[in-house]
């Protein structure tokens, strides 16, 4: 059945027509919010007063935020729960996924699948998991830790009491750093055995020929090989450790823990709009953590771009 002419597209607006769709969806929920927060950094407004409670207050948001003691202690936890999280994840990504590539065949999709799997799993269930895991009365790392105060030498460096994880401030980053690394570690070490696969193996040939060791394949082939893909695990690291939520969110009941010392900048954000009822501020806020993720990013960019012969 022919539509009529009235209801068909030209050849030249077609393309636009079956795109619609997603520009639609895009410019709901993509662009306008966007948009939107930007417009209520400079705002003060109470959603409960409706559009027109706004109130236009140039730059005070930012000036607040920036005078803001809890913003800058969420900046620095969210810094250091990055960096300790981020950074051990591509130190140990990389040699696994080398030594995956090397010495696995058979095994070698079943065991990418085992350090992918804490990946995909949802973030609730890992949450509760750890919950129990750094229990202090019960928890299975006390638990380890107790049967290591056995061995000699290695037990005078231990604690000598159980470890209260999320009751101390200055065990909480730790406890959510190593769920971080635990989580995100497989990603990394997917994107790794990946582009390890691209690397022609003639290569590694030449270099056997040559009388080259494993060690000296690793530090002269591949890694320089890798750098394309470091350059891009190390961007989202960045990106998402400075957006970390969900897993300080959960296993701190969203208050950021004793002494604020799980807050990350996100959750302070969502804390300032839903909890403080200030969605001017925390949008300001937003928009500061987002030039700070741009700094970031540009400093990644600059530290793996390719070095002229000059340099």
């Amino acid at each position: 059945m022919k539509l009529p002419a009235a209801l068909r597209l030209s050849p030249r607006w077609t393309p636009y027509g079956l795109i619609s769709p997603f520009l639609i969806l895009f410019a709901v929920f993509g662009l306008f919010p966007l948009v939107f927060s930007l417009v209520l950094a400079f705002q003060s407004w109470e959603p409960a007063g409706g559009l027109a409670s706004m109130k236009f207050v140039g730059l005070g948001n930012f000036s607040f935020a920036l005078q803001d003691e809890w913003f800058w202690k969420s900046l620095g936890n969210t810094g250091w729960l990055a960096l300790a999280s981020g950074l051990p994840q591509h130190l140990v990504a990389i040699p696994l996924a080398y030594f995956i590539h090397s010495s696995f065949k058979r095994l070698r999709n079943a065991a990418v699948g085992a350090y992918f799997l804490p990946y995909i799993t949802s973030t609730v269930a890992i949450a509760i998991m750890f919950s129990s895991l750094f229990s202090t009365d019960y928890g299975l790392i006390n638990v380890g830790l107790a049967a290591l105060r056995q061995v000699p030498l290695l037990g005078a460096l231990l604690p000598q009491h159980p470890v209260d994880w999320m009751g101390r401030p200055e065990n909480i980053k730790p406890a959510i750093s190593l769920i971080v690394f635990w989580r995100y570690v497989g990603f990394n070490l997917v994107l790794y055995l990946a582009a390890l696969q691209t690397i022609p193996k003639d290569i590694y040939e030449a270099a056997t020929m040559d009388g080259a060791g494993r060690l000296q394949q690793f530090f002269y082939i591949t890694l320089p090989s890798l750098r394309p893909m470091i350059y891009f695990g190390v961007t989202l690291s960045v990106i998402g450790g400075l957006q970390l939520f969900e897993e300080p969110f959960i296993l701190t009941g969203g208050h950021g823990g004793s002494d604020q010392a799980g807050m990350t900048s996100a959750m302070y954000l969502y804390r300032t709009a839903f909890e403080f009822n200030d969605f001017g501020t925390a949008s300001a806020m937003s928009w500061l953590l987002f030039v700070v993720v741009a700094l970031l990013t540009w400093l990644t960019n600059r530290a793996f771009a390719p070095r002229g012969p000059s340099a």
